[in-house]
This record gives structure tokens, C-alpha cells and sequence, in this order.
């Protein structure tokens, strides 16, 4: 059972958001609070999979608590819902480690997804996020960077990066390349260590802009 936390200041809208979930096998919606102050004290006290964390908030807002939070408690995923739509906003948010965006006219089969997916994997990308991750990392460069230091990265390891940029799960990595889920999850971890980010996110966002894959 998939354990999921709300934080957004409208009553209405998380009601909703409680209902959907309560129709969809394997998930629980855990607690709901109305700002993010009272999220940060309830997760003192209580240990959600899933945060659906709304952006403008009294007291202190989405992005305020996602700095708060990361990169401490990289156990709870976080998926942004909001009605920003705004491409550089979400390529910063998921740099600061965000797990997912969603904006809230999204489908009731796309937030299931998304909240199973970041669980499984620690990710959700739709095509609205790769988008707007790809915008921000050009509108930082125009040139080619290069990494300031070495990394010495395996040819398997960079086969699995090169996978994870195409929006491929562990799973279809693993059957892809003839290996066990364990060990695609595996060189994930180990490239999130060597390339220094946070999560799967921080991975493709620094792939591309190190210019250790090309697109």
C-alpha cells in the first residue's frame, strides 16, 4: 500500500484529490494538511511514500518545503501538483529534486501513474516535463559544457544513461540490455553517486547539460 501525504491550502480541491485516490487499488491517502509549515512538523511525526505538494501555500510555500526536505528525506518522493505552468519553474524544481510534476488539470489515470511510478522508480516524466527540463538546461548555454572534474564512467553505465534520458523505467532497461532489474537499479545509484545529483531527475538534467549525452 502505497502511503500518499497532501499539502495544498484549498479544502475543496484536497477532498477531491482524497476521493480520487480513495478509488485507486493500493494507495492510502495517509494525512492532509493546508500549508507547508504543518506538512514539515506532520512528517516529524509520520512517514508518507508520496507527498502531492501544491506551490502557493501560507505560511511557507512548495518550493520552500522542497528545499527543506532535500536532500535529507530522499525516502519521501515528492510530486509537485500545481497550476504553474511556467518551463523554467519546473525544470528548477526538479533540479532542487522533485520526483514528478503535475499540473492539476492532469487526468485521474496520469496522477496514478505518476505517484506509482516515482514510488517504484523515483521518477515520472510526461512530455510536458522532458520538455521543460530541455528548455531550462538551454536556456543556461548555448555552448557545449564540459565537466569540470572526471568522471570515470563505465560503457554499460553510460548505455544505462543514455536509456534513463529516453525516459526508459529500470525494469525496461533491464530487459532491454539482458540484466536483472537489481543490477539496472543498481548502475542507477552508482550514477547518481558519481555525477553528484539527487535523484533520477538530477541525472538526466546533468547528463545533458555536462554534455555526457547529446540530443
Amino acid at each position: 500500500m502505497i502511503k500518499v501525504a497532501l499539502a495544498d491550502d484549498h479544502k475543496l480541491f484536497r477532498e477531491g484529490i482524497r476521493f480520487i485516490l480513495g478509488q485507486m487499488d493500493g494507495l492510502e491517502v495517509l494525512f492532509e494538511v493546508s500549508n507547508g509549515a504543518e506538512l514539515l512538523e506532520t512528517l516529524t511525526e509520520e512517514t508518507p511514500d508520496v507527498v502531492l505538494l501544491d506551490l502557493d501555500m501560507p505560511e511557507l510555500d512548495g518550493i520552500e518545503v522542497l528545499k527543506s526536505l532535500r536532500p535529507e528525506r530522499t525516502d519521501i518522493k515528492i510530486i509537485i501538483l500545481s497550476m504553474h505552468s511556467d518551463q523554467k519553474m519546473v525544470a528548477h524544481l526538479m533540479e532542487l529534486g522533485a520526483n514528478a510534476y503535475l499540473l492539476k488539470d492532469t487526468t485521474h489515470e496520469e496522477l496514478e501513474k505518476a505517484i506509482k511510478s516515482v514510488d517504484a522508480e523515483g521518477h515520472y516524466f510526461n512530455e510536458f516535463v522532458s520538455q521543460a527540463m530541455l528548455k531550462g538546461l538551454m536556456s543556461k548555454t548555448k555552448t557545449k559544457p564540459t565537466l569540470k572534474y572526471n568522471v570515470d564512467l563505465t560503457p554499460r553505465e553510460i548505455e544505462v544513461l543514455e536509456l534513463i534520458c529516453q525516459e526508459f523505467t529500470a525494469k525496461e532497461i533491464a530487459d532491454k540490455l539482458f540484466i536483472s532489474h537489481r543490477t539496472a537499479e543498481g548502475h542507477r545509484k552508482n550514477l547518481i553517486d558519481k555525477l553528484g545529483v539527487k535523484n533520477t531527475a538530477g541525472l538526466v538534467m546533468k547528463a545533458i547539460k555536462e554534455g555526457i549525452i547529446s540530443v
